[in-house]
């Protein structure tokens, strides 16, 4: 009896454990964004949300020459992961009125100025900085 009670406790913690997983892995992911295609804008730093579940930059810039500048956000991983990439991202990596170059994969809603993170250089101090933690960690893999 106490076998089948010990068991139906695991049981019940496994399956609430697989049914919240499923739910992260919902979240963080990034299949409203086209990967398979790349954009640069070029702008000025707005601010640099440093928060949970996903830090975002807003940048003030445009994709092409001559086009009218607007508000983009530009979406990333946790600050956990971000702190965790080689290029020595922090909070205060990219600050507010500073120069940048952000390449980023687009959102497949046209229309829309949002953005999944690439890279983004600061231009006063050419500072690349990935968006990606699994992007060093296979790199050359694209």
């Amino acid at each position: 009896m106490r076998l089948l009670r010990n068991s139906t406790v695991v049981m019940a913690v496994a399956a609430i454990a697989g049914a919240g997983i499923s739910q992260v892995a919902a979240h963080h992911s990034a299949s409203m964004f086209d990967v398979m295609r790349t954009e640069v804008l070029k702008g000025k730093a707005v601010e640099l949300h440093w928060v949970n579940p996903h830090v975002t930059l807003i940048v003030k810039g445009a994709l092409k020459s001559g086009e009218a500048p607007a508000e983009w956000m530009i979406e990333t991983t946790s600050p956990g992961n971000l702190a965790r990439l080689d290029e020595g991202w922090q909070r205060d990596a990219v600050r507010p009125g500073e120069e940048v170059v952000v390449a980023f994969h687009p959102l497949r809603q046209p229309g829309k100025r949002l953005g999944l993170l690439r890279q983004v250089t600061t231009l006063s101090n050419g500072r690349v900085y990935a968006g990606n933690l699994r992007d060093q960690e296979r790199a050359g893999l694209e």
